[in-house]
């Protein structure tokens, strides 16, 4: 699989990688023995690059993670984790005593002694305006607690705040066929200042598999059922913030311009200048080999790019470009 350095740290990862929010909680029940099969299927399908958080299952999804690497040393897989969703939202909490600790915690969950990269999971925006969050962050880098840091956003502002510091390796953010915002501004700044990309939620939560219908419903404890309106957290984390019922009629569209409505996605996603990997998750075996396999797709052609730009236009760009 084609590989692209991530930001300056000259680690090369896979352009498309694995999200593992799934592995941890969220989306149903997945077993710990088939979270392994998942991992170990992506790896053999060319992934170099798992994405997860420490608050995914309350440090599950990194646990399983530590059980994989440690089983399957020498495989080259990054591992990038995040911090600061398992404390109330508020700037205070956002100190280097707190830095620590966490990092320490995961440090412990995926059995290793430096974590390759560490993201600010998606803070109040007054963290990324604050000198000392960046000058507490160098320091974990200085104590090798961390090799790099990067920040997870949810806005395109917060992201190019981001992309403004000094020692900021990565912008992890919402991107997808059905939300075309950071095509505008943070695409363009984060090829200009080396930072990576890192594309998450690429599917929509599922809404660009082409699988949904006004009738699918969802499990409860399934974020797409409790957090469909943003009850829990911020709604552009479901389904891009997209309502469901346009999305469904939106995606049916989508999946009628490819064989594979996901794979399409996904290729969309990995030909866009400034993009160094997207992370979709995976539940099954399948899922991760099927989406490891859009990479190698050829690049889409003008007028299928005119086609998902034509969608966008049509049903979200007036709903959604000006929100995040």
């Amino acid at each position: 699989m084609e590989q692209r350095t991530l930001g300056r740290t000259g680690s090369d990862i896979s352009v498309i990688g694995l999200g593992t929010w799934q592995l941890g909680a969220d989306w149903g029940n997945v077993t710990e023995d088939d979270a392994l099969k998942v991992l170990r299927a992506a790896v053999e399908s060319g992934v170099t690059f798992f994405d997860t958080a420490d608050v995914y299952g309350d440090g599950r999804s990194e646990r399983i993670i530590g059980r994989f690497l440690a089983d399957n040393a020498g495989q080259g897989v990054t591992v990038a984790t995040k911090m600061g969703r398992r404390v109330a939202q508020e700037p205070r909490n956002y100190t280097l005593e707190n830095f620590r600790a966490w990092t320490d915690r995961s440090r412990v969950n995926l059995g290793v002694d430096t974590l390759d990269l560490v993201q600010l999971h998606c803070p109040p925006t007054a963290v990324y305006e604050d000198d000392r969050t960046f000058d507490a962050l160098d320091t974990l880098v200085a104590e090798q607690r961390i090799a790099a840091y990067g920040v997870s956003v949810e806005t395109c502002d917060q992201a190019l705040r981001a992309i403004g510091q000094p020692n900021v390796q990565s912008v992890q953010i919402i991107l997808n066929a059905f939300r075309r915002k950071p095509l505008d501004q943070v695409l363009p700044a984060a090829k200009a200042g080396n930072v990576a990309i890192i594309a998450r939620v690429p599917l929509a939560s599922g809404l660009l598999s082409g699988r949904f219908t006004s009738a699918t419903t969802f499990p409860a404890d399934d974020h797409r059922n409790y957090n469909a309106r943003g009850e829990a957290y911020d709604v552009g984390e479901t389904f891009s913030g997209v309502d469901f019922e346009t999305g469904v009629r939106a995606a049916q569209e989508f999946a009628a311009l490819a064989g594979n409505p996901a794979q399409l996605a996904l290729r969309w996603i990995v030909q866009l200048p400034g993009v160094t990997t997207v992370i979709p998750g995976a539940r099954s075996v399948a899922q991760a080999r099927q989406n490891a396999e859009a990479a190698s797709l050829e690049p889409l052609p003008q007028a299928q790019l005119d086609a998902i730009e034509a969608l966008y236009d049509t049903y979200f760009r007036g709903q959604l470009h000006d929100r995040w």
